[in-house]
Order: C-alpha cells, then structure tokens, then sequence
C-alpha cells in the first residue's frame, strides 16, 4: 500500500490545532482570571531574572510581541522588569504577586491538561509533546541561518 500524500499547509493544521488546544485550556484559566499565555508566561519567568532577549529566544518569540505580553502582567504588579546590564536591558523578574497568582491557577491548568490528556490519550499527548521537540531541534537552525542570511 502507497502511503497518501501529506494532507494540505502543515502551518494551518497546527495553527488550528494550538487555537483549539488554546481555546480549551483558556476556558479553565478564565475562573482565575488569567489567559494561557499568561499563565505559561509566568511560568516560564519563575525559572529566575532572566534579560528579555533570552526570555525571548527561550519561548522562541520576538522581543515585541513579548513586550507585548508582558504588558498586562507588569500592570497587574505580576512581573518588574528592571534595568540590566547596559541601558538598552530589561530583565524580567516575577514578583511575591505573580508568584501568588500563579500558584492559584495550577489547579486550573491541570484539570486542563486532565482534559486533554482525556479527550486525546497520555499517549497521544506524549508523542504531541516528542514531536513538537523533534521539530523545534530541526526547525531551530533552519529559522536561525535564514534570519542570519537576511541580516547580511
């Protein structure tokens, strides 16, 4: 048997896919008044003061639209950025409140990942999560020396 040909734009199917996925896990962070992002946002700041170039490049994202994102948490009190090294440098910190807030919203981010897990299988879930690293690891370099390429 032939296998069948790669079905339509690999970019739409997963832009659909993490809408949908978004989309669920935002129905249970709304009882805590967070979106998804937010919530993964300071998540991924508790991991230490760290510049924004880096906390950029760690959740693969351009510095605006982490400015962008990190607006709403720097007035909520959630998050401080701070001068760095040289003028030009934030560095990203959480605060007691963020801490405080995000220890509030775990119960709503597991009964999502319950969910999930649920409706799709552990096993699906697990290979979702293999893939998307295998991907990131190829993809990573590509995206890097193509940048680079258009900067010369």
């Amino acid at each position: 048997m032939t296998p069948s040909p790669l079905p339509g734009c690999t970019c739409f199917a997963l832009r659909k896919l993490t809408r949908t996925v978004s989309r669920l896990y935002d129905l249970h962070m709304a009882g805590v008044g967070l979106k998804t992002t937010q919530y993964s946002l300071l998540k991924n700041i508790t991991r230490g003061a760290m510049p924004m170039a880096e906390l950029a490049e760690h959740l693969a994202t351009d510095r605006t639209t982490l400015t962008r994102t990190l607006k709403p948490l720097i007035e909520a009190g959630w998050v401080r950025l701070s001068p760095g090294a040289d003028a030009r440098q934030r560095i990203v910190t959480i605060t007691d409140e963020g801490s405080a807030k995000l220890a509030s919203a775990h119960q709503a981010w597991r009964n999502a990942q319950n969910e999930l897990e649920q409706s799709l299988g552990v096993d699906l879930v697990q290979s979702l999560h293999q893939d998307a690293h295998v991907a990131m690891l190829n993809l990573t370099p590509l995206l890097n020396e193509k940048c680079h390429a258009n900067t010369n």
